[in-house]
């Protein structure tokens, strides 16, 4: 993202919208004199971008050359959140939006722009994110991509309604793995670690793995690679496959996600 693209509005500096502007300031993704930030309230995340150059809260005819329109509210008040800007958006601006549940269609019915969806997973305030993508207009869609693919690794979806299972996927799974190394932390304490010693073996093994991902290696060799025959990581596999409750809980989480996705 560079200068010439125009001025870059972020709508909302909640967790995610926070993470994104923290993933663009971090990586020069785009530019602190670029972003404006439209937030009812004080947040870290923008006070610092206003140290760095940033706008918050200008009048809304700043927004008239703007590139793209962020927007990264939660779904339930997107709309009384994009009203506001119509009228005062260029002709050229597009909109991506990061909010599970709102179809592209209805976001283009408010703002008269062409529209991209993003999900991305909260690291990417690390530049270590990863972010589902669609939309149907090219404009858009490379703005997304310009915006996203230095702090995320972006996946290209087929569909629009591919969205809520991917927000399911990866935007809600970190929190399904966490939740997973913590039931891991307290079946070790359980076993006679020291509660503490647990959960720092747990988070050290879930680094472990995310050191083992970065290589790219297929998921199976990566297992295989730990998992040897008659050891007991292999043991422990086909104890959670004989009682099918990992697939079950992978398989109950990511419906459920989708199903509160459609409902927002």
């Amino acid at each position: 993202m560079t200068a010439r693209s125009g001025p870059v509005v972020l709508v909302g500096c909640g967790r995610l919208g926070s993470a994104i502007l923290e993933g663009w300031l971090a990586t020069g993704a785009v530019a602190a004199r670029d972003i404006i930030v439209l937030t009812p309230s004080d947040k870290p995340a923008a006070d610092a971008a206003r140290a760095k150059g940033a706008r918050i809260n200008p009048p809304l005819d700043a927004l008239a050359g703007v590139h793209a329109v962020v927007l990264a509210v939660k779904p339930a008040m997107w709309r009384a959140a994009a009203a506001p800007l119509e009228g005062h958006l260029g002709p050229d601006a597009v909109v991506v939006s990061v909010m599970a549940g709102v179809l592209a269609d209805d976001i283009a019915s408010v703002l008269g722009r062409p529209v991209a969806r993003v999900m991305p997973t909260t690291a990417v305030a690390q530049a270590r994110g990863v972010a589902a993508l669609w939309s149907l207009d090219v404009r858009a869609r490379a703005a997304a991509k310009a915006l996203f693919m230095p702090i995320a690794d972006v996946v290209g979806l087929d569909a629009e309604d591919q969205m809520d299972p991917a927000t399911a996927v990866a935007g809600s799974a970190p929190a399904f793995v966490y939740a997973f190394v913590k039931a891991l932390a307290r079946a070790g304490a359980t076993q006679g670690l020291a509660p503490d010693a647990a959960v720092r073996l747990a988070r050290g093994a879930l680094r472990s793995a995310g050191a083992g991902l970065e290589t790219g290696e297929d998921l199976d060799a990566l297992i295989g690679r730990i998992a040897s025959p008659g050891g007991t990581t292999r043991a422990g596999l086909d104890a959670m496959a004989a009682a099918g409750d990992l697939d079950r809980a992978a398989e109950a989480a990511v419906e459920a996600a989708v199903q509160r996705a459609k409902t927002l």
